[in-house]
């Protein structure tokens, strides 16, 4: 009996010692930082994921996404792996991810509405001007102050699709490049949709590169509304815009984001076989 629990007690400490030296092997995955923004705009603090580069040089420019709906359990992963893979097989430059993660994006990406059957649906709705101040006045600049920026981005899809819309309309100066996925343009009876051609009479024609795409499967609204925004943007006439659109044949609004973000990358950075 005395051997049979000599010989366990040898059997355990050669295990534990085992699981000790596989542990000294482990190591966390880390693709970048998180980091809380205290927002005196917003009267709340403000999760930021943020991817860095792999070989990130804080003396290099980098450009920048500001990623919509960025939170970890939504857009951030996936967007993030998406940036990895041009980096890596396309001409898109190393480039940051900001993903702001949502806190309301009902109360964010929306804008006033007198209607009261949506006011009944999204009771915190209609504070896109304070989210769109936010961005304008402390995100940005905060990330500028730690950073050195190259060009900028701004992805939204949905109600994320609205406020790109919206800024792009009201604050174009903000961003440089636009990717507005599936815009939920039905808010508020189309208002911003009715009046875009009257704010397009107040951007100036500085350069950038606007990207729009709907899925097939969507609903015939959602659908009509992205063509409508598109050609509207196309009768503008905006010289230094170039603007593209697609309709992703096979997508639904659950589905749509990563591939048309995929569609709206090849645009701007295609695929060029090294030279041999």
């Amino acid at each position: 009996m005395i051997k049979k629990i000599l010989l366990i007690c040898s059997m355990l400490i050669g295990l534990s010692g085992l699981v000790s030296a596989q542990n000294s092997n482990v190591k966390p995955l880390t693709i970048g930082e998180i980091r809380t923004l205290k927002s005196k705009i917003l009267n709340e603090d403000r999760t930021l994921n943020i991817y860095l580069p792999l070989n990130f040089n804080k003396a290099k420019s980098y450009p920048v996404i500001y990623l919509l709906d960025g939170s970890l359990n939504e857009d951030f992963i996936h967007v993030t792996g998406l940036v990895q893979f041009f980096n890596q097989m396309y001409a898109m430059p190393e480039t940051i991810v900001i993903g702001i993660a949502n806190i309301d994006r009902k109360r964010d990406f929306t804008f006033h509405t007198d209607l009261k059957d949506l006011q009944k649906d999204y009771p915190t709705t209609g504070h896109s001007d304070k989210f769109i101040s936010f961005l304008e006045k402390e995100l940005k600049p905060y990330i500028e102050a730690q950073f050195k920026v190259a060009d900028t981005y701004l992805f939204g899809q949905s109600l994320g699709g609205l406020l790109a819309t919206e800024i792009l309309l009201k604050k174009p100066e903000l961003f440089n490049n636009y990717f507005i996925i599936s815009p939920s343009l039905w808010w508020d009876n189309e208002s911003l949709l009715k009046s875009a051609d009257q704010w397009l009479t107040k951007i100036p024609d500085t350069k950038k590169f606007i990207y729009i795409s709907v899925g097939k499967g969507e609903h015939p609204v959602m659908i009509k509304d992205a063509e409508d925004l598109y050609d509207v943007f196309k009768k503008a006439g905006e010289k230094n815009w170039t603007i593209e659109y697609k309709m992703m044949e096979t997508d639904n609004h659950a589905t749509i984001l990563h591939r048309s973000l995929y569609e709206g990358l090849v645009k701007l950075f295609p695929y060029q076989e090294e030279k041999k």
